[in-house]
């Protein structure tokens, strides 16, 4: 029988600068990455669950990996055409096509971040068996051959600080703090330095209640932002349409739409301007790019984000989309180039930090391998018939 495995590396890789926001603080990535391989054929996927945005944690994808039929999913690799099971992706989308999980907004369904774990892996194998680029999986589009990105002032730096070393600015995200006034200076600080042309947008990440939400979006629109992102609790329908009623505020959701379902619903409440897709959170690139297809057929506008502290594959499949939508309000980036000394994959995803761009990647497929430094982080393998754990590498080794 052709040889077939999946293994499973559980990413916790220290970063050398932190990320702090209402949220959640990071210190370290908390990815699973998944490596696959079907004969002569290799791909990887990433997902990163987080508890605050889909309810999931890394604990639970590991557990919900361990029940899943990875010998169907490999009889099917072996089997069937790469182009046809290629084409069968991306009409029927990952559940259908090889089961063993439901679809995201399906009573039951599986998490959002086990789908793009095993999808992105998929896809990775394939378009290398076609020599095709990821991108041409999603969109028909042209790919650009540059994105302008986003930059990130998040607590642990100062707007100072941020103003002087972070440019060119294209469009500025601010995470907001606990005190207002903190938060009006700086899109003050930030509009007075940078003028009216940048968009800035002020990301609340859920802290906000109902009986806050209308005085601290005036009070930001009076100082320049023009966007605030994720105000209130997830789903908050109603409080989300007075908000943009009684302010003229532009909300862009986040954690609210999650699925397809969830932008329906949005839109039904007239409770947001604007989507933030990203493709951990939206359960993967096919996922991913049937809500950019919504938002564009809704009238709203969508950003291409990313999950803080991406380790490689979800970084280059949000890249892929990214570079298929000229029309996106803005793409983040990430930071992977200041987060980590030194990364799993090779070659490292790059910024062009004089610009503030991104490029295309290199293919076939998403354009990395993993390196050596990844067996630190090797936690299951999987082959026909069995899974075993798997002993990490030896700290001399790392």
């Amino acid at each position: 029988m052709t040889s077939c495995e999946a293994r499973l590396y559980r990413v916790a890789l220290p970063m050398r600068i932190a990320f702090d926001h209402p949220a959640a603080r990071r210190r370290a990535s908390d990815s699973l990455v998944l490596r696959l391989t079907a004969g002569d054929a290799t791909g990887i996927g990433e997902c990163a669950p987080r508890r605050y945005v889909t309810g999931e944690t890394s604990d639970g994808v590991v557990e919900a990996l361990r029940r899943y039929p990875m010998d169907a999913l490999f009889d099917r690799l072996l089997a069937t055409p790469p182009a046809d099971l290629l084409a069968e992706l991306r009409e029927a989308g990952f559940e259908k096509t090889f089961g063993g999980v439901r679809a995201p907004g399906e009573p039951g369904a599986s998490g959002n971040n086990l789908v793009c774990l095993l999808e992105t892996a998929v896809l990775d194998l394939l378009t290398r068996r076609l020599g095709l680029h990821i991108g041409d999986v999603v969109s028909s589009a042209r790919e650009q051959r540059q994105a302008r990105i986003s930059q990130v002032l998040d607590l642990s730096m100062d707007v100072t600080e941020f103003l002087d070393t972070r440019g060119p600015f294209h469009f500025v995200k601010v995470k907001a703090s606990e005190d207002i006034e903190r938060d009006v200076r700086t899109v003050a600080a930030i509009r007075d330095r940078l003028g009216p042309a940048v968009p800035v947008m002020v990301d609340a990440n859920m802290s906000w209640t109902p009986g806050t939400a209308v005085p601290r979006a005036r009070r930001l629109l009076e100082a320049g932002a023009g966007y605030v992102e994720e105000p209130l609790p997830p789903r908050s329908w109603r409080e989300l349409r007075e908000l943009r009623r009684a302010t003229g505020v532009r909300v862009m959701l986040d954690e609210s739409v999650c699925t397809l379902d969830d932008a329906r619903q949005a839109v039904a409440f007239e409770a947001c301007d604007a989507l933030n897709v990203r493709v951990a959170k939206n359960g993967g690139l096919l996922a991913s790019a049937r809500l950019v297809a919504y938002a564009r057929g809704a009238g709203l506008g969508f950003q291409i984000g990313v999950q803080v502290a991406e380790t490689g594959p979800l970084i280059n499949a949000s890249r892929a989309l990214a570079l298929r939508c000229p029309d996106a309000l803005t793409v983040e980036a990430g930071q992977s180039d200041r987060f980590f000394p030194e990364m799993i994959v090779s070659p490292p995803p790059v910024v062009d930090r004089t610009a503030n761009t991104i490029a295309p990647v290199p293919g076939p497929g998403l354009g990395l391998h993993l390196n050596e430094r990844a067996e630190r982080w090797a936690a299951l393998s999987w082959t026909h018939g069995g899974r075993q754990p798997v002993a990490p590498a030896e700290e001399s080794s790392r």
